[in-house]
């Protein structure tokens, strides 16, 4: 929990600082269970994947003081991504409830250390039948799951912009972009790739993120790197961005980002604060508790209240670039509303044909 610490300043002598909490990354190894033929294989890997993330929570409550008040784990760290599953063949093997039997360990080892523990696992709903999420959560000390997001900006998985209009008479836009009030501040959460799109990040900051959690899952490259650090900078928030140690799980969307040329390693697990600064920083890929940084809440929120050109929130002129959002959309929302996709890989090619033409006629493409 948020701690308060003295700091020696020269010619003032000992003085009480804000508070300060800590945020680690597990950055930790995952076994896929798309190599399972069966529900039951498939749970078996989950388990095996839990009980690491549930060893590795352990050991990091156990290091010396102060202990973490957040601990981040990445994108499909329990079950590994889908391949070439179909929609409702990836349902049968390997998705869950969110909370559910796979979040259980969790919510229990959050209880018992009273820590906040983030993850992201992929999700079905009853309520949402013949579809999964990609989701990510955060659980509070007490064990209650207090934010689920269900990945906006996908390739080939299922995302609520598939049925916007339905999505949002359940949950409002505060359930397509949430942010979980906390004694440690405002947190949100972004998955993988999302970071790359400036407007995720930037949604969250206008529901007033100040730590923004990225489970991720993938290769190290220049423009994802880059995302981190702009979202950071660009919306005066802290970003903990988690990797996977070792194989990542998409090593066909891997070749895609990085023509081919990319080894599918993760690493890279970093801690980034409301100035762009790397606070944390973990290259290679291996397993590792050391991405560990103190937050700065107050630090942050007075940076925000700033009006110097430092504060880099302050002086956006909204209404300029509005208009063109709502007058050249690109990819379609509702486009699975009536009837989910079933082979995401195949029902997308058209997805995307119908977003180039609109790039098109508006000119941006050629």
């Amino acid at each position: 929990m948020p701690m308060r610490l003295l700091q020696s300043v020269p010619g003032e002598g000992w003085l009480l600082m804000t508070d300060l909490w800590r945020a680690t990354c597990v950055q930790m190894p995952c076994e896929p269970a798309r190599s399972a033929n069966t529900r039951a294989e498939a749970r078996d890997i989950m388990e095996r994947n839990i009980a690491t993330a549930v060893d590795m929570i352990d050991e990091a409550m156990a290091s010396p003081s102060p202990a973490p008040s957040l601990l981040l784990l990445p994108e499909f760290v329990i079950q590994g991504p889908p391949e070439h599953e179909t929609v409702p063949e990836w349902i049968e093997k390997a998705c869950y409830s969110v909370p559910g039997p796979l979040t259980e360990p969790l919510q229990k080892k959050a209880q018992e250390h009273k820590v906040y523990i983030a993850g992201n696992q992929f999700e079905s709903d009853p309520e949402w039948e013949g579809r999964f999420f990609n989701t990510s959560f955060l659980i509070d000390p007490s064990g209650d799951i207090i934010l689920r997001y269900r990945r906006i900006f996908t390739s080939y998985f299922c995302s609520p912009h598939d049925f916007l209009d339905k999505y949002l008479d359940r949950y409002g836009w505060e359930g397509v972009w949430p942010v979980a009030e906390t004694p440690l501040g405002k947190i949100g959460m972004l998955a993988c790739g999302e970071i790359m799109t400036p407007e995720a990040p930037r949604a969250m900051m206008f529901q007033g993120c100040e730590v923004l959690l990225h489970p991720s899952n993938q290769p190290v490259f220049p423009l994802i790197e880059a995302g981190k650090v702009v979202a950071a900078g660009a919306n005066m928030m802290y970003v903990v961005s988690v990797n996977v140690s070792g194989q990542i799980g998409e090593p066909y969307n891997a070749k895609m980002f990085a023509g081919g040329d990319v080894s599918f390693q993760g690493g890279s697990s970093k801690i980034i604060d409301y100035k762009g600064r790397t606070l944390a920083f973990e290259e290679e890929a291996k397993s590792t508790l050391e991405v560990s940084a103190m937050i700065d809440i107050d630090g942050l929120r007075e940076a925000r209240l700033d009006t110097s050109p430092a504060n880099a929130i302050l002086r956006l002129r909204s209404e300029t670039f509005a208009r063109f959002y709502q007058a050249t959309p690109v990819y379609p929302a509702n486009y699975f509303a009536d009837s989910p996709m079933v082979n995401a890989h195949e029902e997308t090619k058209a997805t995307s044909a119908e977003g180039i033409e609109r790039l098109r006629k508006a000119g941006i493409v050629q």
